[in-house]
């Protein structure tokens, strides 16, 4: 039989840790038909089949389950070693794979990520966003980005300063029409965006003040599942949105939009950089946790107060 390539052996555990040929080729950066392939041929080299597939569902087949049991620490013992090996690079290479909230990327985007890749232009980064919390360990990440309080007691976390907080805003074209709502329940006498989060269950906008915390099931002419659309709604003087203040910021400061019960935001956790205890981490991601703390000094220096 003949030796099976690293590549093929990572697209079994991908597929069987993911329960989709679809996540794992994306896992994988391949196209899902060359994933298929890849694992057809190597069924047919082992003379047994890994996987059962229907037009919904993938399963591992008693021999995959085997297959995987043995391969798979085997596999890791191996990707430790490459590890270790690249560690002694001088110059960091390679991919770094980071996930992350979708909000929270789009914060740290420009300043952190796109200035790492102009320093390392070696380095890929794949960045993944998505609403639901993941084991970034099981999926196969090397770093993640979610709020402080999020972040597994069990991983190394990097703080990037800065508080943050939601912005409630409208355009002017909608405020000239409409009062300002002066406390949030006045935001059941407007349209208002609503947001669809990963689960499927509406997002209540969320206010404190002063210890009373309110949660508003809002109404509204259309409901959207990612805030870059109900930005444009917004300003578009469709209704009243709910955001993190970092997506806007620069259409309040342009007066493309206005900003109204702010004193019912509160800062919130901030954003942490996150990844687990490794003895050997490769040169890219010690560059870029090395980045990331100097990005956290600078924003807490920068910070009024």
């Amino acid at each position: 039989m003949a030796h099976q390539s690293l590549t093929e052996l990572d697209s079994v555990i991908a597929i069987a840790r993911r329960g989709s040929f679809r996540a794992a080729a994306i896992d994988l950066g391949i196209s899902t038909t060359a994933l298929s392939n890849a694992i057809g041929k190597l069924e047919r080299q082992l003379g047994v089949r890994l996987f059962n597939r229907t037009t919904r569902s993938v399963s591992l087949t008693d021999a995959g389950r085997h297959f995987v049991g043995k391969v798979g620490p085997a596999l890791q013992d191996i990707h430790e070693a490459m590890e270790a090996a690249r560690s002694q690079q001088a110059t960091p290479s390679g991919v770094l794979r980071i996930n992350g909230f979708a909000t929270a990327a789009r914060e740290i985007l420009s300043p952190l990520i796109l200035e790492f890749l102009r320093r390392y232009p070696q380095v890929h980064v794949d960045l993944v966003t998505e609403g639901r919390l993941v084991d970034i360990v099981a999926d196969g990440f090397d770093l993640g980005i979610r709020t402080a309080d999020l972040v597994p007691s069990d991983m190394i976390a990097v703080h990037l300063g800065r508080r943050r907080r939601y912005a409630v805003v409208a355009s002017p074209s909608y405020f000239q029409k409409h009062p300002h709502p002066r406390v949030p329940p006045d935001l059941s006498a407007h349209a208002c965006m609503r947001v669809r989060l990963p689960n499927g269950a509406l997002f209540r906008w969320q206010f404190e003040k002063e210890g009373q915390s309110v949660q508003i099931d809002v109404e509204g002419p259309i409901t959207l599942d990612e805030a870059s659309l109900a930005r444009i709604a917004v300003l578009e003087g469709v209704g009243i949105g709910f955001f993190m203040e970092s997506d806007i910021r620069e259409d309040i400061a342009g007066g493309r939009l206005v900003r109204v019960l702010e004193d019912w935001t509160p800062p919130l956790a901030p954003l942490s950089l996150y990844y687990p205890s490794r003895r050997n981490p490769s040169a890219a991601l010690k560059a870029f946790i090395s980045l990331a703390r100097d990005f956290a000094t600078s924003r807490v220096a920068a910070q009024p107060g």
